[in-house]
């Protein structure tokens, strides 16, 4: 793979504040970002477009792409509901830009494992599980058994917090954008 840009990741449990962080970050022109589009079988949000959020596809179209082999990662992130990096769209955008991921932590890891030094896997974390439970109710999105089906996964992902290469706690938004915004930058510009 021939490029010249880098790749940013940002993985956290859902709920942690990692896509506000992400669009935060996309808007600060200096730093020549652009988002990596993933597929995703789930279905769309009220405001979410297709084609800028995620491409919204079917399982079917899904698994025609596992086989042939277009993912850099994929994952069910929930049972029957999968999220994927496609490689022509990264490889392209990898050209003349850097790329921020908005990524499951299991994605998250294997982008990092892919693009190695290339690449800077940020961790989000909410400051406490009750925090994160109150943040899903607040949004509104979701069932009272999906909110709890994220929290349990949460309690998984955050074990996996130490193999990211760094963490921030996002406590504070606006701490944790200026955070997110020094970091991406040294890693960017170093």
């Amino acid at each position: 793979m021939k490029s010249s840009g880098k790749c940013i990741i940002f993985s956290a449990p859902s709920g942690s504040g990692k896509t506000t962080l992400v669009k935060d970050l996309i808007d600060k022109s200096k730093l020549n970002l652009r988002f990596s589009i993933s597929a995703t079988t789930r279905q769309k949000r009220l405001k979410e477009v297709n084609g800028k959020d995620y491409f919204f596809i079917s399982k079917a179209e899904f698994q025609t792409l596992v086989k042939n082999d277009k993912f850099l990662e994929y994952e069910e992130v929930y049972d029957g509901v999968f999220y994927g990096s496609l490689k022509d769209k990264v490889n392209s955008l990898l050209k003349d830009f850097n790329i921020i991921f908005d990524i499951d932590v299991i994605g998250g890891l294997r982008l990092k494992k892919y693009f190695n030094e290339k690449a800077l896997a940020i961790f989000i974390k909410p400051p406490n599980i009750n925090e994160l439970k109150k943040r899903l109710e607040s949004r509104g999105l979701d069932s009272q058994e999906s909110i709890e089906t994220r929290i349990k996964k949460a309690k998984t992902e955050i074990d996996k917090e130490d193999q990211f290469d760094i963490t921030i706690i996002n406590n504070n938004l606006e701490e944790a954008k200026k955070d997110s915004y020094n970091i991406v930058k040294k890693f960017l510009f170093k």
